[in-house]
């Protein structure tokens, strides 16, 4: 079994229950959910004529290989109606790959740990809250590390994710 940390995100519709249906979603797809950050409102960056975000973080195992893993999450987002219509832009769920065991994946439809992950305290905040001293396997930074050096932005906590079936 491989360690993964995945991060879920939403900013249409019903924010939390499109969050629960795609933790809920993972176990079918091959992965079986550990634990789960609290969730935080944070607000958009790169594209931001857009509504806030809910994001959590998620510690899960799985036996998929890196491109089976992305390929189940990206049909979970297809099922929770993700469109792609604007790049960073606003979609029901969100949901990216970002550490997979120590593993560095390049390939031109995924890169593993996650390419952005270290600028964007959305992602670093959740996963802080599951695995602070878990190093960065390209940077050498503990999460705590990155978390410190990332560019402001605003990340409230709202608490935790109630109701997910795992």
């Amino acid at each position: 079994m491989n360690t993964v940390y995945l991060s879920l995100g939403s900013n249409m519709g019903d924010r939390e229950r499109n969050l629960r249906a795609a933790i809920d979603a993972l176990p079918a797809g091959g992965v079986k959910v550990l634990r789960v950050s609290p969730v935080y409102e944070t607000e958009p960056v790169d594209y931001t004529a857009q509504s806030w975000f809910l994001n959590l973080a998620v510690e899960a195992e799985t036996d998929l290989f890196p491109m089976q893993l992305l390929a189940r999450t990206a049909r979970i987002e297809r099922t929770l109606k993700r469109v792609r219509t604007v790049a960073k832009g606003p979609r029901t769920i969100d949901i990216d790959i970002l550490l997979y065991s120590n593993a560095v994946v390049e390939t031109e439809k995924l890169q593993i740990p996650h390419p952005r992950m270290a600028e964007r305290r959305f992602v670093l905040q959740p996963l802080a809250d599951l695995a602070p001293d878990l190093r960065h396997p390209a940077l050498q930074k503990t999460v705590r590390e990155l978390l410190a050096s990332a560019p402001a932005q605003v990340v409230r906590l709202r608490g935790p994710l109630i109701g997910t079936k795992t």
